[in-house]
Order: structure tokens, then sequence, then C-alpha cells
């Protein structure tokens, strides 16, 4: 009998398969940077530049961090599920949705266009 699997793990799979995407290229740059998923964006009143959003919610962030040979903590990008999964009509769109937010996050994180990366 097959194991079902929750929204989040779904999810969590759709985020590890847009980084994999990118490891074929980027493999060097995407080393020492941390991807993280969180079902909602935390409540806060004013969002930085490093902050992707669709009007008023976020949808990811990216935390810049320093390398860990300068004793920093690794730079770190931050998807928020819920409101990626609200704005995609079916899990094709979703996977598309969340490919898009993990390039253009990394692309701020290089200081590169997405259309570099992807």
């Amino acid at each position: 009998m097959p194991l079902s699997r929750t929204r989040s793990e779904i999810f969590d799979d759709l985020v590890l398969d847009a980084v994999e995407g990118l490891e074929r290229r980027w493999a060097k740059q995407l080393a020492n940077i941390e991807f993280a998923v969180e079902d909602v964006p935390p409540d806060l009143n004013v969002y930085d530049s490093d902050v992707l959003e669709d009007g008023e919610v976020p949808l990811a962030r990216l935390l810049p961090g320093r390398p860990k040979d300068q004793g920093g903590p690794a730079p770190r990008i931050v998807v928020y599920r819920r409101p990626l999964e609200f704005r995609a009509a079916n899990r094709d769109d979703l996977a598309d949705l969340v490919h898009d937010v993990v390039v253009e996050q990394f692309a701020n994180l290089l200081g590169v266009s997405p259309e570099d990366i992807d």
C-alpha cells in the first residue's frame, strides 16, 4: 500500500528539485547556501529588499549571511509554502512557481539576473 505524502512533504520535494536543477551548473556557489521552508512568513511590519513579495505577501526571503570561513552563518534562502500554494492552480504550476522563486532568490544572492541563472 503506498504511503500518502503530506502537502508539506510534497512542497519540500519541489524546493529540493529546484535546487538540484541548479546544482549542475552552480554547485560551487550552492555549496554554502542553506535552504529552508516555512509554512507562512513571520509577522513583520517592514520587510527589507531581501524579501520577494507578491503584492504585500512575502513568498521567500534571502538572509545573506557570511562565508563560514569568516565565522558567520551561511546564507539562507527561506521559501514560504502557503503563499506559494495559494497562488498555484495545480501541482505543475506550483513546481514552476517554486522554481522561479528559488532561482530569483539565488540570483539576488549572487548579484546577477535570474535569466543568467536559469
